[in-house]
Formats: C-alpha cells, structure tokens, sequence
C-alpha cells in the first residue's frame, strides 16, 4: 500500500501537512507568522526572508532560477512506528484523484485547483498584477484570482503601511498608465498617484480579480487564491526600495519583454476605474447558518472570502471545552489560527513558535469523503477557543453567499 493510502487510512479521511516556506527576495518579513527569528533567512540571504507560508498547495513557487526543489509544494506526513515519512499533497492527489478532493473537482480539473498562503511583509508590495487565463496562457501559466483576509491573531501589529491601493483612480487614461510603465527603469514611475487606497481592518477581507491593479499593505495576510503563482510588478519604487525591471516582465513572453502595450492590456480596464470597489470587493465576515443555532451546538462559522467561484474560506470558532461535529460538502484544506483539541483522531493546536523544518499539528487536509461525513472537534481548553481557517476549492456547492 502506497504512503498516501495509508496516511488517507490512518487519518480517517484528513491527512496531515506539514509548514512549506516561501521566500520572496523583494520582501522584508513581518515577522507575525511564527517562524523562529533565527530561521526567515534559512534559504539564505540570496534568497531573500521567508515571509509567506503556503496552505494545501499543489503549485510550485515562482522565484526564479535559484527556486529550490519543491518549492512552494506541501507535504503530507505519515508517521508508524517511530518513524516519519513525508510525501507530496501533489504527488497523493495525483495518485488518489477522488478519493481526496472528490470526483466533482476531479473529473473537472485533474487536479487541487487553489492553495492559500500567508503573506506576511513588513511593509507594502509594488503595484502589481495577476494576469487572467488568456494572458497567462501566453507564459504557459493559469491566471491568478485571490482573494484576503485579516486574521486578527497574527496581526498584533500593523507594519509600515496597512494600507492596500487598488486600481485605477476614475478619469485615468489608458496613455497616462502607459507613460508609468515606460519610466519604470527612471526610478519612481509614480503609478499609485493614479490609485486609491484602503485602511486595511483585522477580521475583515477583500476579494482580486485577475486583472485588477493592487499593492497589498502590510498586514499580516490569510490568501485563497487560484492554483498559480503569475504575477507583473507595473511599480517601480517601494518603500525606497527600486523594484527589478525584470519583475515588470515576469508575466511576459521573453518575445514580448519591451511590449509595454501588451502590459495595459493586461490590465482589466472597467474592473480597476469603477468607483465603487469597496461595494463590489470588500467582505465582512458573514455567518454560515443561523447565530443562534451555531452558538446552541458550541461554535460559530462565517464565511470570509465569497466573492470568487474560484475559492472560498470559512473562519470556524469552536467555543471551550465544546465538541461539535461539522458538516461540509466539499474537501478542504485548513490552518489553526487558536487553541487545541482533537479533530478525528488527530490532535491539533496552535504552535507559539515553529523552528523551519519542524513538523506540526496545525496544518491538515480533510477529503470530500470526510467533510461530508462530518468531522468531530473536541475544544480541549477550558478557556481558549479553537479558530481555524478553512480553504476551499472552485464552485463550492455550500456557498451562496456572493
């Protein structure tokens, strides 16, 4: 029997993941994301700080030539006997089809189509983009719909700038943004003077198309997102830090670099001057089922990411020494945010701090099988709530909230 079967089989249905490190050379990390200080340079310097974790990912990350083996790619963890033996959530997926994230997302997509991550930077990103399929397809890449989320425990402090510009300021012309990215290499090519920003607010969240123009503050950030990793940075001076010239093109075909036409129509033109995104992108928490009920049984549950078809998310709060048994129609991936307990037969608990390359119990992945079935979560604390955050994939059949 191969490792994933038995994990599948030793788990009941939910296997256990393992935390996957992303370093991004153009970051500077927030620090909020439990990772031991002496470990966000462990890749090494050149590689830049480790400031994002990645959730339920079958996608590799993109950075570049000195990406490492399986970067971005979670693992799942089998232990018998004494011994511990990983294995790739991909490569299991792969192997298993069905039998883990159900015959609806398998028979479509072959594949998980989503992963989620934090973000978890000190101060703001470039404006940047994610392209849609039909511009992604020219770098052989899908597009990258995500969406965010604020979760309040790893969000003590703010950073530098919890602030979030999105799109294009209305009354912008296509040729203003065109002679932005033509000064990219001059400097500052003073792009967000033609956006809007938005005080960013712990337990609240956003929803991006691809598309759509946005430099993400620096509040510590939970990301469902489609399973890709494009991305074109049309900012070129971050914090007084120049941003590389080639990240301008790196959702461009090396025949294409210089085409900066080719950059604004990658830009979603009426989805980024509509005056209103805060009404059509913005997203407060919304309950699952009725309060009352939920709080009757010892939990509560809301939707946070809702806007996309492509993912969604649920913050699950189960109440002190309650036990409960929750109900879902689709797999999903999930991250502890508080507390500890028992789900089926694993334990779970919330790490205050975690040495890179240490195994955990706050990471797993719950089969269509086993979400269907229901999953019992005992709170084992007598004062502490567990929260969890729970991603899921494309056209989730619980979701009706839009």
């Amino acid at each position: 029997m191969s490792l994933a079967k038995k994990a599948l089989e030793q788990g009941e249905g939910i296997l256990r993941l393992t935390p996957t490190w992303v370093p991004r050379s153009f970051c500077v990390p927030g620090r909020r994301i439990k990772l031991h200080p002496d470990d966000y340079y462990a890749l090494g310097g050149n590689r830049g700080g480790i400031d994002e974790r990645w959730f339920a990912s079958t996608t590799s990350a993109q950075n570049g030539p000195l990406t490492s083996k399986n970067e971005g790619l979670s693992h799942a963890a089998f232990e018998d006997g004494g011994k511990t033996e990983l294995f790739l959530l991909k490569d299991a997926i792969d192997e298993l089809g069905a039998k883990i994230i159900g015959s609806r997302l398998w028979d479509k997509y072959k594949s998980w189509p989503m992963y989620s991550k934090f973000f978890d930077n000190m101060g703001p990103l470039p404006h940047h983009i994610h392209p849609s399929d039909e511009f992604g397809a020219l770098t052989g890449q899908n597009g990258k719909p995500e969406a965010y989320y604020f979760p309040p425990q790893v969000n003590n402090h703010g950073g530098d700038f919890p602030y979030t510009f999105f799109g294009i300021a209305p009354g912008t012309t296509k040729d203003i943004i065109l002679d932005c990215l033509k000064n990219f290499s001059k400097g500052d090519n003073k792009i967000t003077n033609y956006s809007q920003a938005f005080r960013l607010q712990p337990g609240t969240g956003w929803d991006v198309p691809p598309g759509m123009l946005h430099a993400p503050g620096s509040l510590c950030t939970y990301e469902p997102q489609k399973a890709s990793d494009i991305f074109a940075m049309y900012q070129s001076l971050v914090n007084e830090a120049i941003i590389p010239e080639e990240l301008l093109w790196n959702a461009t075909p090396k025949n294409r670099w210089g085409d900066y036409e080719l950059l604004v129509e990658m830009i979603d033109w009426d989805l980024n001057v509509n005056p209103n995104l805060m009404d059509n992108h913005y997203m407060e928490p919304k309950p699952v089922h009725a309060v009352e009920e939920m709080h009757a049984a010892g939990y509560h549950e809301n939707w946070i990411c809702y806007r996309s078809r492509d993912y969604s998310a649920k913050e699950l709060t189960v109440y002190p020494g309650q036990t409960v048994v929750i109900k879902d129609n689709a797999a999903y991936g999930f991250i502890m945010m508080q507390g500890y307990g028992k789900m089926g037969v694993w334990d779970i608990e919330t790490p205050a701090l975690i040495r890179f390359g240490q195994l955990t119990h706050d990471e797993y992945f719950v089969s269509e099988d086993a979400a269907k079935a229901g999953v019992k979560i005992t709170n084992l604390s007598k004062t502490d709530p567990i929260v969890m955050l729970k991603h899921f994939g494309p056209d989730n059949p619980d979701l009706v909230v839009l």
